[in-house]
């Protein structure tokens, strides 16, 4: 459902918590959030919701983030990316973005709600 005036937020993870817990405090914040559980649901999610910005773990079976974020990103070019993992390093998580020529933003898990809210403010505040 389009919320007139909102930024629309898809947050994927595979622990589905996680994902419905931060998509419950993003509504609570201002956000139009919606979750998915896997890179493929991500995918298939956006083609209707068409996300202003995506959070997505890293590490997920099946389908990485990653590429998740690759194809959300080759289909809405102007979606901003936030990975996030406790698994994999930030410089590791930014240097396999890039070999793929992808330049996307990063935090690691565990991420507290306060901080990721500053850091979405500052997607949907950049140009």
């Amino acid at each position: 459902m389009e919320i007139a005036g909102k930024k629309k937020v898809l947050v994927v993870d595979d622990e589905q918590t996680i994902a419905n817990t931060l998509s419950w405090v993003l509504d609570k914040e201002g956000y139009n959030a919606r979750a998915a559980y896997s890179g493929e649901e991500a995918v298939a999610v956006a083609e209707t919701f068409v996300p202003d910005v995506l959070i997505c773990d890293f590490f997920m079976q099946g389908m990485s983030g990653l590429d998740a974020a690759i194809q959300i990103r080759d289909q809405y070019p102007t979606c901003k990316v936030l990975l996030v993992s406790g698994h994999i390093s930030m410089a590791e998580l930014s240097q396999q973005a890039e070999e793929k020529a992808y330049k996307f933003d990063y935090l690691a898990k565990p991420v507290h709600p306060r901080i990721l809210l500053e850091v979405l403010r500052t997607l949907v505040r950049e140009p």
